[in-house]
């Protein structure tokens, strides 16, 4: 590169750096154009406006005018407040001779908007078409068409008269005069129109007119169908910063970000693509310009209320009542003297009422804590504390699920809610159980046996909040509910053979498990389709053998077992004595169920339980009844081994029914 080279790029840097000092600073820039605010980023002369703002100034009449048109455009507003911009533009025109021939036109394209900053304001502004038989139509530019049409936007509207009375003044409604609303993002001023007939309305309606006008300021009068060709129309302007990008895009590029002054912000253009800046809460100014937005002292305007006095802080102010005054709100109630007589006796009075409400507000306290306290010994707190596998919570923690809607099952045993713990993903059922008085006394007993249960079919106790009267229990949440549901309710669950095998099999060791692979044994006491559960992949848990169910076989606890009659042992109703044998019978019941899917209340079933029939027309019974789902599909012998499973879990004598373990186990073998 030569020296000469050299020389003039770096004239040319020092140029561009002049040009991007004067439009920082805009000491030199020409303030306003006659009465009209030139503000930046609208500017007159080199380096005072951003690219695409540039307004041009007569001198000799003070007209600031848009730069870089095909005719004037004047300029009555430029403000950067509300990013609008108020100008004049011309109508379009096209005129007819005696022939019917069109002989002069304009489409009033003037290119205002050559760099693509203004927007017309679909808010304020609407398209008007005057003239007989003719349609009118504004259209955006032809860059942007896509597809069939040229042009992005085409809108417009059709004007008809039948004769030179058919118009109005003030009205323009398709009769002289039609006008329309325009869409967002409209870019220019250029009309066209579809020519038709005008041999009939030469006389008083020789030309057509099209233009976008301020919806507030005109009006039409039958005049206008022979109005100045060279008219032009107010119409207000959208503008923005539009370097096709978004404020958070912007921000990203801190050389063209236009939002430059330290107390501003930036907000998505709400006509067309880009931005506008806007001074911050507090603050007032230009924001396009370093530091130009500077503190409104909100004590000096009387737009800010204050009726006391008033103190200015950068980007807001406060407002206090002088010393020895008061008000209860500063900005709007005038500043009154502190405790008249009245106001003593008055604040004197609450004063005493709110002693006397804090003391029994304590005593209530102390009281409802004294509740608690007993609560939680009476419901064995002390023992249940020292269980590690069981979580005591406070009753605030499942207040928040012990809602309304949150509850799932209601009925005698008491209600069930479903809801989650704070900081768990997992669910959680909540019991709020009906105990009776004669067993709350056994209810941390039983807790602490429920503790030692562990097993997959058996549903987990995750904790106990023991501060109310009846205790609550927290269970692991199991999806898919009770086996009676899927059986026998109106939305019941289609199962095959297999899945009912496994759901017997499982529920059975689950039975097994408490009967005899624990230390303590524990009988359930109320097995029945409603206490075995299904998680969401159809595995049973067994429920509902706390509190009121469970008992140890060392104790003589037989008089308080609460089972369903159609499933309770006829050993028990005869002598009281509940044993592990009395939940196999019960479970022989469930089996019944499960294959038949018919309820025990059932006639059939009725039947099979009653003690008249040998064990042979037992077997038979069971199989005539299997559910037609899975008889279909199944093996004969299958029915045949599950029938004498079931009639031998009924035997009426107690010692020739099998253990749990017998049963699961032989259950497992038809399932392989």
């Amino acid at each position: 590169m030569g020296t000469t080279s050299i020389l003039v790029s770096f004239l040319l840097l020092v140029l561009a750096a002049a040009m991007a000092s004067s439009a920082t600073t805009h000491d030199a820039c020409p303030a306003s154009c006659g009465n009209i605010s030139i503000e930046y980023p609208f500017g007159i002369g080199p380096g005072c406006f951003r690219n695409g703002f540039e307004i041009i100034c007569n001198s000799s009449t003070g007209t600031p005018s848009l730069a870089g048109t095909t005719q004037l455009v004047p300029v009555s507003l430029l403000n950067i407040k509300t990013a609008e911009a108020r100008v004049k533009l011309p109508v379009a025109w096209e005129c007819f001779d005696s022939s019917n021939k069109m002989y002069a036109s304009s489409d009033g394209d003037v290119h205002f908007n050559r760099d693509d900053v203004y927007r017309i304001s679909n808010a304020h502004n609407q398209l008007v078409v005057i003239g007989c038989n003719t349609l009118g139509y504004t259209q955006s530019q032809q860059s942007e068409g896509n597809g069939y049409y040229r042009y992005a936007y085409y809108t417009g509207c059709m004007s008809f008269c039948n004769n030179s009375g058919s118009a109005a003044d003030g009205a323009c409604a398709g009769v002289g005069c039609c006008r329309v609303d325009i869409p967002p993002d409209v870019t220019n001023n250029n009309m066209a129109f579809t020519e038709y007939n005008h041999t009939a309305v030469l006389g008083f309606a020789p030309c057509d007119y099209a233009f976008l006008v301020d919806r507030d300021i005109y009006t039409f009068h039958t005049a206008d169908l022979n109005m100045n060709v060279n008219t032009t129309m107010p119409v207000r302007l959208d503008w923005a910063i539009r370097d096709g990008l978004t404020c958070d895009e912007a921000k990203k590029k801190a050389r063209s970000y236009a939002c430059v002054s330290t107390n501003s912000e930036c907000r998505d253009s709400s006509n067309g693509p880009g931005y506008v800046c806007d001074c911050s809460k507090g603050y007032q100014g230009n924001p396009y310009i370093a530091d130009g937005c500077t503190d409104i002292n909100e004590c000096e305007d009387k737009e800010y209320p204050c009726r006391g006095i008033c103190e200015n802080a950068p980007g807001y102010y406060e407002c206090k009542c002088p010393s020895g005054y008061h008000s209860a709100d500063p900005l709007n109630i005038p500043c009154n003297p502190n405790f008249p007589l009245a106001a003593k006796i008055v604040t004197g009075g609450i004063g005493g009422l709110f002693i006397i409400a804090i003391v029994v507000f304590i005593f209530l306290l102390g009281k409802e804590k004294r509740k608690m306290k007993e609560f939680f010994r009476k419901n064995g707190g002390p023992i249940i504390e020292k269980v590690n596998k069981i979580k005591l919570f406070k009753r605030e923690e499942l207040e928040p699920i012990l809602k309304t809607n949150n509850r799932i099952g209601q009925g005698g045993f008491g209600e069930v809610y479903m809801g989650y713990l704070r900081d768990e993903i997992r669910p959680v059922a909540v019991k709020k159980p009906k105990i009776d008085v004669k067993l709350a006394n056994q209810f941390a007993n039983e807790v602490i046996i429920q503790s030692r249960v562990l097993h997959k079919n058996i549903v987990n106790l995750i904790g106990c909040c023991l501060e109310v009267d009846v205790p609550i229990l927290v269970y692991e949440y199991v999806s898919n509910g009770s086996l009676d549901k899927i059986l026998h309710d109106s939305h019941r669950m289609p199962l095959d053979l297999d899945l009912r095998l496994q759901i017997a099999a499982q529920s059975a060791k689950g039975l097994a498990y408490m009967h005899s692979e624990i230390t303590t044994p524990i009988l359930h006491g109320d097995v029945k389709p409603a206490n075995i559960l299904l998680d969401e992949d159809f595995v049973p848990k067994i429920s509902d053998f706390g509190t009121s169910r469970m008992i140890t076989i060392e104790e003589n606890y037989t008089s308080t077992i609460i089972g369903n009659w159609g499933y309770m042992d006829p050993e028990y109703v005869q002598t009281g004595l509940y044993t592990s044998k009395s939940d196999v019978y019960s479970f022989g019941v469930v089996l019944l169920e499960l294959i038949t899917r018919k309820k025990v209340l059932d006639p059939d079933i009725n039947n099979l339980l009653g003690n008249s029939l040998d064990t042979y027309t037992k077997k038979k019974g069971v199989i005539e009844l299997v559910d037609p789902e899975v008889s279909a599909k199944g093996s004969i012998g299958i029915f045949h081994s599950l029938a004498e499973i079931i009639v031998q879990c009924l035997n009426l004598d107690v010692d020739l029914r099998p253990e749990m373990a017998d049963v699961a186990e032989r259950l497992q073998s038809l399932l392989k």
